[in-house]
């Protein structure tokens, strides 16, 4: 039997860093896939300086994982994200603005796939399960990269833990960030924290445009993006000007959010955007006192829906403490092993399995 990823964690946990923590809770292991029983990761340092005197641990970790039951062979890669000698953002890096003219639906270059998250309405937990999902997939060994495209309500820099201005070499490329094995960018790191952005539909366009087109988003398996919520101006051109691989629409089983997921699924619809799944937050409440369940927002409607629509319900989640508090700290509970992790794992297991992501 092939050894499992959250072993190989577990074991790599066990590798003290000189400076404190370990290649786990320092976030280094990077593109973990096993197939076989060929297990192949990279340790990413934080820069090259510090990536020079890792080779040490490089061989510790390969050697680690190589006597571990289940696992006939090891690749490690030892490789930098150097933050630091990185140029520093241009002054006349512009956000916003007319979008550019293009020739029909566009390939974002180096991605594979692209995922849409949206949601009908909004306080159902979107940005949530987007942050979640990103960083799901990128421990079953997918090269992930999450767009903020919440361009009014940017959330995903407090979700993802990361508050630094990309850099940008010349004034037009943008350089993205990175937390929990993802590649983000939100337009949230180019304003202040409580600034709000006041835009009319064609600077919203021009800035996704941007986002898209402008950052190195490097390889990646999928694009995750983020989209506000209802049918405005960012999903329109996302779904007309971009080569989506699909949508995923995220609801509450409340009557009054399924009638505004019902707007969200005909929109993709119309704009001939394939529906890959529902997902239903918020789907029960476990008192954490006495177990009682409740069910809030009542029960089964997003099932239903999909049943209805002939598209998967891919996961229920429930209310759930550990994942606000994980969101407001910055460290998405999907990166961790509790029970809700593992919810996020089986989701992302099934859009892997599916080819979706």
């Amino acid at each position: 039997m092939s050894v499992q990823q959250s072993v190989i964690l577990e074991n790599l946990r066990r590798l003290e860093l000189p400076d404190g923590g370990d290649l786990v809770s320092r976030d280094m292991v990077r593109a973990l896939t096993i197939e076989d029983g060929r297990v192949r990761f990279v340790i990413e340092a934080p820069s090259a300086a510090i990536a020079r005197h890792m080779e040490p641990l490089r061989k510790a970790a390969e050697s680690l994982v190589a006597k571990m039951d289940g696992v006939s062979s090891v690749s490690v890669v030892l490789t930098a994200h150097d933050t630091a000698a990185a140029p520093k953002p241009a002054p006349n890096l512009k956000i916003g603005g007319h979008p550019k003219p293009q020739q029909g639906p566009m390939k974002v270059a180096g991605v594979d796939r692209i995922l849409a998250i949206g949601s009908g309405k909004g306080g159902v937990g979107k940005s949530t399960v987007s942050s979640n999902l990103a960083v799901a997939l990128a421990r079953q060994g997918r090269k992930v990269g999450l767009l903020d495209a919440d361009i009014y309500g940017p959330s995903q820099p407090r979700m993802m833990g990361v508050n630094k201005r990309p850099a940008s070499p010349d004034g037009k490329t943008i350089l993205p960030l990175h937390a929990h094995g993802v590649t983000i960018m939100s337009l949230g790191f180019m304003l202040e924290e409580d600034k709000p952005v006041v835009w009319r539909g064609p600077m919203l366009m021009g800035a996704l445009q941007q986002m898209l087109t402008q950052v190195q988003w490097g390889n990646l398996d999928v694009l995750i993006v983020d989209l506000p919520p209802g049918t405005g101006d960012v999903q329109l051109t996302l779904c007309q000007k971009t080569e989506l691989t699909g949508a995923i629409v995220v609801s509450t089983p409340q009557d009054v959010a399924l009638l505004d997921a019902r707007k969200a699924l005909g929109m993709f619809d119309q704009l001939k955007t394939p529906v890959l799944g529902l997902i239903e937050n918020m789907s029960v409440f476990h008192c954490p006192n006495c177990g009682h369940e409740s069910q809030i927002f009542g029960q089964g409607g997003v099932a239903a829906e999909a049943k209805k629509m002939g598209v998967p319900l891919l996961g229920n989640l429930p209310i759930d403490l550990d994942t606000r508090l994980a969101g407001d700290g910055g460290t998405p509970i999907a990166a961790g092993d509790s029970e809700m992790a593992k919810a996020y794992a089986r989701m992302a297991e099934g859009l892997v399995r599916g080819g979706m992501a």
